[in-house]
């Protein structure tokens, strides 16, 4: 068998096969004999058919699986005689040739690419900073009370965070539209649940009230038949209901899990909640622009049939967390082309991560791991225990194991680029609108 290696783009090779007659052959014959072996055929006694009638018979399956035998052996040592690192499958296939002796084909595969990874010297990382204070403590308490909210029937107008039932009818040129009704319907002004001037409308009306108004849908409303047009609403307010926030005391302490309604208590956990949940997010803040340096310093290319591996896994991945939304996903033709950029990302991150933690030495340390998992166990009842839960399961420890990694490669990557701190406000972090 010889091999004769072409290089075509970065990453393709071409890898020209040559099996030879005379061993496929033999290698078929050896095959056959031992089909018949145990081969039961009318009329013989099991072992005892003749070889000739095993050949007429078996014969193409034995010559198949023979050529793809002989084809994955010259295809190893293609690989191994040119020291290459092949990414996915290749393509075989069979090439024009007068020989009389032997049988010739090429083989198409992709390889990983050899790279020096670049220099991160001239990058900016800008690492946000924000200190936890009474101010954050009151502010997430605020938004606790409003998660917990009840509403009262009030006879003034409605106001901003009040909850209102309404019965509307929005008509187009006189007529009633598509989806321009509902009966009972509520919602919370203020909450942008409808569009800005319908809740301007229904801003101010009492109970039992009603009115008729236009409305100038935007320009780019999804629905193209209305977007940009105006139309008329007829609105009934049937209720309007005021927001009653419980106020902070050993009640609602008792509701956040402290039991003997320590409202300090309550507060020193909720800065120490949010304390972890700052630091968990500037991390990933962090991680985000490591990542863009990272891809940014190493343009490389990368071997399609891992991007093509990687789309099927993500739709694979779309398509099971559509089913446990109760979606089916079969009836859904979900387009690979939606994955690609994501996928060639993640591929390409994967190899430059790979390069990085090999030559700088960036595997997770025991003790590194321990602590992470003693720290995630903290926000738990008993931590001991789920320890134990990690530790007892070599799964749970790799998936610690992949953030330790990740967390090294930040913490190269910061060491080699210029950090500016940058103060960020709480709602930014927080991702919370003002």
């Amino acid at each position: 068998m010889e091999t004769t290696p072409e290089k075509t783009n970065p990453l393709e090779r071409r890898l020209d096969l040559s099996v030879a007659l005379q061993t496929l052959q033999s290698a078929v014959e050896q095959r056959l004999k031992r089909m018949g072996k145990n081969l039961k055929m009318p009329g013989f006694r099991p072992g005892k058919v003749p070889f000739a009638m095993v050949k007429q018979q078996y014969g193409a399956e034995a010559h198949h699986e023979a050529l793809n035998e002989a084809l994955e052996v010259a295809f190893g040592q293609a690989v191994m005689a040119q020291n290459l690192r092949v990414a996915g499958y290749p393509r075989i296939e069979p090439k024009p040739t007068d020989s009389t002796t032997h049988l010739e084909f090429q083989a198409v595969c992709e390889v990983y690419p050899e790279f020096t990874l670049g220099d991160l010297s001239t990058f900016t990382v800008e690492r946000p900073t924000l200190e936890v204070t009474a101010a954050e403590v009151d502010k997430t308490l605020d938004i606790l009370r409003k998660q917990r909210v009840r509403y009262a029937a009030t006879e003034r107008g409605a106001a901003k965070e009040d909850r209102v039932v309404i019965d509307f009818v929005g008509k187009k040129d006189g007529e009633p539209f598509q989806g321009g009704q509902a009966s009972d319907y509520p919602f919370v002004l203020g909450q942008g649940m409808m569009l800005p001037e319908f809740e301007a409308a229904v801003e101010g009306m009492q109970a039992g009230e009603s009115k008729t108004f236009e409305m100038t849908f935007p320009a780019d409303y999804f629905a193209k038949d209305l977007a940009g047009q105006t139309v008329q609403f007829e609105v009934t307010a049937k209720q309007v209901m005021a927001p009653i926030l419980p106020e902070i005391d050993a009640d609602f302490a008792r509701t956040l899990g402290i039991e003997d309604g320590d409202i300090a208590k309550m507060r020193a956990e909720i800065e120490s909640n949010l304390k972890r949940e700052v630091k968990k997010r500037i991390e990933a803040r962090l991680k985000e622009q490591a990542m863009d340096v990272l891809l940014a310093a190493n343009p490389i290319p990368v071997p399609n049939a891992l991007v093509e591996m990687e789309v099927q896994r993500l739709i694979e991945n779309a398509r099971q967390d559509m089913e446990q939304r109760g979606m089916k996903a079969k009836e859904f033709s979900i387009q690979p082309e939606w994955f690609a950029d994501q996928a060639r990302r993640r591929v390409t991150l994967g190899l430059i991560l790979a390069e990085l933690v090999r030559t700088e030495q960036l595997q997770a340390r025991p003790e590194q791991v321990r602590a992470m998992v003693e720290e995630a166990a903290q926000t738990y009842e008993h931590p001991e225990a789920v320890v134990g839960w990690y530790y007892a399961q070599p799964q749970r420890l790799a998936e610690v194991e992949a953030i330790a990694i990740e967390n090294n490669v930040v913490e190269w990557v910061l060491s080699k680029v210029k950090v500016t701190d940058t103060a960020i406000a709480f709602d930014e972090l927080m991702g919370q609108k003002a």
